[in-house]
Order: C-alpha cells, then structure tokens, then sequence
C-alpha cells in the first residue's frame, strides 16, 4: 500500500508514520501509515481514483470524538477538513457548509444572518462533517433535523448529490451509502424562528462552567441512555475521579474522561470499559459509547 500511495501524483500532502496524537482531541493514537491532506476536491477526487482498491482507508475531522489506538491507523488518513471550510447563504432560508465548517462558527453566522433555529450547533465541538456523521446535537437540537441535502464523495473519487432519504438517521447514529464521506451539506432553517446571540453565548457559557474543557478530552464518552444521563450514572456509581495510568473520570463532569498525565489509549480505553462495567453491576443499564475508537493494539 506505501508504494502504491508514493506513485500518486497529489498537489496535496501526503506523510508518513504520522503519528495522530496530534490530531486527536485526547492527544494520543499510534502513527497513521499514510496520512494524506488534499488540496481541493478535484486533488482528493484523483487521490482517491488512483488508490489501489484494497486500502484500508480512513476519514478523519478535528478528532474531537476519536480514540485511535496506540498502535495507529494502517492505510490511508484522509484529513480533509482544511479545504472544506466554505459557509455561503443559498437563499432567504437554506445555508450551504463545508464538512470542515466547526459547529460554532456555523452557529454564529446563521445566527448573524438571522437563521434560527441554529443556536445549538453552538454546543457541538468539532466540525460539520463529524456532526453529520454521528447525528450530533446540544441543547435540544439534532444535525440532520435541519439538513435539506448533503454532497458526499466515494472511494473511487466520484461525488454524489444525496438526500435524507438516502440516510437512516438515529440518535447519534447514521447509516448511509457505504464508503461515502460528507464535503458538505445544505441546511434549511425556519424563517420564523429568531435565533439569539445571547442564547448561544448562554450555552457556550454553560458548557464552560460545567466541563473540563481545559485539558485535553473527546466530549461525552457515553450516550444518554433513554430516560436518564450517562453523567448521574457515572457519578452515582462513585466513579469521578477514578484513575488508569494517566486517564481520569472527570470530577467536573463524570461524562468526560480526561488525558490528566501522558495517558495513553490504552489508559483511556480501559478506563471507559471499567467506567461501563461498573455502571452495568451497579445500576443495571449497559452504557453505549459514544466516542469512536479505531486502530489496532500496540504489540
């Protein structure tokens, strides 16, 4: 596969043994063997028309929900965040954004163009292409409520123009077209709604005083089961605060798992493992992570 992807001829960048500790929110993972930043759409198109068909590969955001393991990624990383950062108004209630568009700057310019209701991407760290890919959401609000149509690329380079109903779309889940990858979406909103710069100031606020966004996390590790909060759980099962190696339950908020001194992956994932067994013996309810964890185990 390293000699198929040195013959490509890219404008973009392509490094080896990349190690994505510099990549991931958590700050750890083991080295990416290819990791590939296109210059454009038409360089990924071809990047990816020319790459040999059994590569492994893999579509990386900002890594705000991502766990890579300490023996990293095998194939190829595609970071293509930096050249998808278009934002442009459609018309009177639909706005196009790049994949690489972060949530909050796409909460602030609707909010500025008068689009509600927008607020609550305010509240999702990390970009458009991540929020579509898992149906993020803050404060009540959903991703793919407010999506009107999505453009989307395949391993072979071809772009495709998609609806909704090409997607199932759950709860922090979507499933859709298989080996397809989101460069943007259009959102529509509703005219009648005005949305509020203080609200959203209000939000990000709150999520200032009541999560450790200081040191380095993934956000919310477990999913909200039905009718209660992975948080109350975690915390009722004495858990805040408890240690792996370098990886801790979150005193601020039992949802987080923090990187507290050079922790590894292999801290972080035990501790989430302890964290959903002890909720299951404790409290009978199996927690459903909400982090996505790839890669391979170091030997």
């Amino acid at each position: 596969m390293m000699a198929a992807a040195t013959e490509l001829n890219v404008q973009g960048e392509i490094r080896y043994d990349e190690p994505m500790s510099r990549h991931t929110s958590w700050r750890v993972g083991g080295p990416a063997e290819t990791f590939f930043v296109p210059a454009n759409v038409d360089d990924l198109s071809q990047f990816l028309a020319e790459l040999d068909a059994g590569t492994p590969i893999f579509w990386h955001g900002v890594g705000s929900n991502l766990l890579v393991r300490d023996g990293g990624l095998s194939g190829v990383v595609i970071s293509a965040t930096k050249m998808l950062r278009d934002l442009d108004r459609v018309d009177e209630d639909r706005v196009r954004a790049g994949a690489g568009v972060p949530c909050t700057q796409l909460a602030r310019q609707c909010i500025r163009w008068g689009l509600g209701p927008s607020e609550f991407f305010a509240g999702i760290p990390g970009t458009v292409g991540g929020a579509l890919a898992m149906n993020a959401g803050a404060h009540g609000g959903e991703t793919w409520e407010r999506v009107a149509s999505v453009r989307t690329i395949d391993r072979d380079g071809v772009v495709h123009e998609r609806t909704p109903d090409d997607f199932e779309v759950a709860y922090r889940s979507v499933n859709g077209p298989e080996n397809e990858w989101f460069l943007e979406a259009t959102f529509y909103f509703d005219p009648d709604v005005e949305p509020s710069m203080d609200a959203m100031k209000a939000m990000l606020e709150r999520r200032k005083s009541t999560q450790p966004l200081g040191l380095p996390s993934c956000g919310s590790v477990f999913r909200n089961p039905p009718g209660d909060f992975s948080a109350r759980l975690i915390e009722a099962a004495g858990l805040k605060g408890q240690r792996i190696g370098g990886a801790e339950v979150s005193t601020k908020h039992a949802n987080f798992i923090i990187n507290r001194e050079d922790a590894t992956a292999s801290d972080i994932e035990s501790l989430i493992e302890h964290v959903r067994q002890t909720v299951l013996d404790v409290h009978g309810v199996s927690l459903q992570h909400e982090v996505r964890i790839v890669g391979e185990v170091a030997s």
